[in-house]
């Protein structure tokens, strides 16, 4: 894990131990920081980039280590004319610019991917942002969940495509669907598990009324 940018976004590297080749989920800022890791970390080859969502501090470095790695981008479908147009989705002033990049594959869900040695499947889970997906490897009990769920929280839902309902159905999806030992890797903040979410997460107290 590579917390990147100034909204302190995770980026991960995943790949089996010690393996040369690996995935990078959600480059966001920073692409010398990550592809100097990479390097350290003896990666020779990057297999893909999954995307969960196109918010820009999830997509910033993109283009960049795309480049250098020569890895295809895996992107949400509904959300591919945003990283194609990064600066035109940027709510707020002062961050950037980006640069903006034309994904080669998109997801919508229900696909399975086999990257680096492992399997991936990708999980449907709109509500903060329209598009979003979750990547999940069931054989490591590991969910790359964006910022769909977080250690003692949830991702936002005021900005544009985001709705309460939506995240909190694609969060049930997950707690229904994986095994509380089931590890996040969340989008910000710690690393977390789904069964300390389900006991201990305030957002998630409307999912424990209706169990």
């Amino acid at each position: 894990m590579f917390t990147v940018g100034p909204v302190q976004e995770n980026c991960f590297v995943v790949r089996l131990r010690d393996a040369g080749t690996a995935v990078i989920v959600d480059p966001g800022d920073e692409p010398e920081k990550l592809l100097g890791a990479i390097d350290k970390l003896g990666i020779d080859t990057v297999e893909a980039i999954l995307v969960t969502h196109t918010h820009f501090d999830h997509v910033g470095a993109v283009a960049p280590v795309a480049k250098a790695t020569g890895a295809p981008v895996y992107c949400p479908e509904l959300e591919r004319p945003v990283l194609a147009n990064i600066m035109d989705f940027v709510p707020w002033p002062g961050f950037g610019p980006f640069e903006s990049y034309d994904a080669e594959e998109t997801v919508s869900g229900g696909e399975t991917l086999e990257l680096a040695g492992l399997t991936f499947e990708v999980l449907f889970t709109p509500g903060h942002s329209p598009g979003h997906v979750t990547y999940a490897v069931r054989d490591e009990d590991a969910l790359f969940s964006g910022d769909v769920l977080f250690q003692g929280s949830v991702g936002r839902v005021d900005l544009p495509g985001g709705d309460w309902p939506t995240l909190l159905q694609s969060i049930d999806s997950l707690v229904q669907a994986f095994p509380e030992r089931t590890v996040v890797y969340p989008g910000h903040m710690g690393i977390t598990t789904l069964g300390r979410e389900r006991a201990t997460n305030p957002f998630l107290r409307e999912l424990s009324r209706t169990s």
